[in-house]
């Protein structure tokens, strides 16, 4: 199994944990790539945070959304709905992006059923993070959890696949390259 974790800050505070020890965490447990995601602080405090999280973390650090932050981390994950702010046609959406963090840094994106992985397909990613795989407290916007199908699903990707939402280390996919795991990763 290959780990991406999930540094939710919403998560954390409600846990009363810092960001420096959920990376401890990850490191412990091998983990290839950190994404920061802050849904509700601004701009500069998230800066402020990929920054400190760089100090002590040497992997692949994406942040979620802020793509104006991409000089202080290796990519960008966006979802669905934030492409479409960008562009309603999320392929154009995607080429936006990629014109604007460069060629050099990692992009990827949420998926949820196979019209958007057949999309995708056809997009410059480096990665899609599908799912959800199962209900998780950590994400409140759920409208369809995938199960047992995220697997096959996940076949029909050309980009590597992660696989988000309730993702446990012990979950086994043939098709997935990373598990995003989040608050699984604070016992």
């Amino acid at each position: 199994m290959r780990l991406y974790a999930l540094c939710d800050q919403e998560m954390l505070d409600s846990r009363g944990i810092s960001v420096e020890k959920y990376i401890e965490l990850a490191k412990a447990k091998n983990a290839e790539i950190i994404q920061y995601r802050n849904k509700s602080a601004d701009i500069s405090l998230i800066k402020q945070q990929l920054i400190n999280i760089r100090k002590i973390y040497d992997g692949f650090l994406i942040v979620n959304d802020a793509y104006e932050l991409i000089e202080f981390c290796d990519g960008v994950h966006v979802g669905q709905e934030d492409l479409e702010e960008i562009d309603k046609d999320t392929k154009k959406a995607v080429k936006i992006l990629r014109n604007v963090i460069g060629k050099d840094k990692i992009l990827g994106i949420s998926t949820h059923n196979n019209e958007e992985v057949l999309a995708a397909n056809d997009m410059d990613l480096n990665y899609i993070g599908l799912g959800a795989y199962r209900d998780t407290s950590t994400k409140k916007d759920i409208s369809h959890v995938l199960g047992d199908n995220l697997d096959a699903i996940a076949k029909l990707s050309k980009h590597y696949v992660a696989a988000i939402g309730g993702v446990k280390e012990e979950d086994s996919f043939n098709h997935v390259t990373y598990h995003v795991i989040g608050s699984g990763l604070i016992k």
